[in-house]
């Protein structure tokens, strides 16, 4: 089964398009070596791991993975690895010096960390009868889920950026202050509800698997 997915893309074009994300991200890690950047290096390589685990999950674990879906994890993670580099010879990211950036990239990851949250979740649900959640609440908890990930993401930001300042060193992950903490909370509720609303009648075979394999880890 494949999930049906309104991004109207082939497997040839979203293999094609990922094998050039996967490029770019490579010279990304070569950009931060050069530039001495470890932030560059670290969210390329991390980028580049992304964009594999769609087919590690299809063979591995048999979680079906359409092009529209695959191309949606490794956008996500492209986007922001792309975001710490910025403009060709400047040293000003995405991140900095495009004011966009930050809410196009919170939007697109927050909204994928909200379907894994929902896929699983509802995977419990099917699976066992002492779990019940009604189709309404899933709405309420996508929304909380996506949000408390933002939440605990925001927090590891601020301690990485603190630790680095305390080292002397140049900070993986940045924080930009409460104000974007704030705006980066919001845009993460917008993928969360961009999830509320596509994701409970897209992804229902990514929930027959993991539902699948539950049963057949509990024999």
């Amino acid at each position: 089964m494949k999930i049906r997915s309104h991004l109207h893309i082939d497997a040839r074009r979203q293999r094609q398009l990922s094998r050039a994300m996967q490029v770019v991200l490579v010279g990304l890690v070569f950009i931060g070596l050069d530039r001495g950047n470890l932030g560059i290096v670290v969210n390329a390589l991390v980028g580049l791991g992304v964009t594999y685990l769609p087919a590690l999950l299809e063979r591995d674990y048999r979680i079906p993975m359409d092009a529209g879906l695959t191309l949606w994890i490794s956008t996500a993670a492209f986007l922001h690895a792309l975001g710490t580099v910025g403009f060709p010879g400047s040293e000003t990211s995405f991140y900095a010096g495009v004011w966009w950036w930050d809410h196009l990239t919170h939007a697109l990851s927050s909204s994928v960390v909200a379907a894994a949250g929902y896929a699983t979740v509802r995977a419990v649900d099917e699976h066992t009868a002492d779990i019940y959640l009604p189709p309404r609440f899933m709405f309420v908890f996508i929304l909380l889920f996506v949000l408390a990930f933002g939440v605990f993401w925001e927090v590891i930001e601020f301690a990485i950026s603190g630790v680095a300042s305390l080292a002397g060193t140049a900070s993986v992950l940045t924080q930009y202050g409460l104000d974007d903490t704030l705006l980066d909370l919001v845009f993460d509720a917008v993928g969360g509800v961009i999830v509320a609303i596509w994701g409970t009648a897209h992804l229902s075979d990514v929930v027959g698997a993991l539902q699948k394999r539950l049963e057949s880890t509990s024999r």
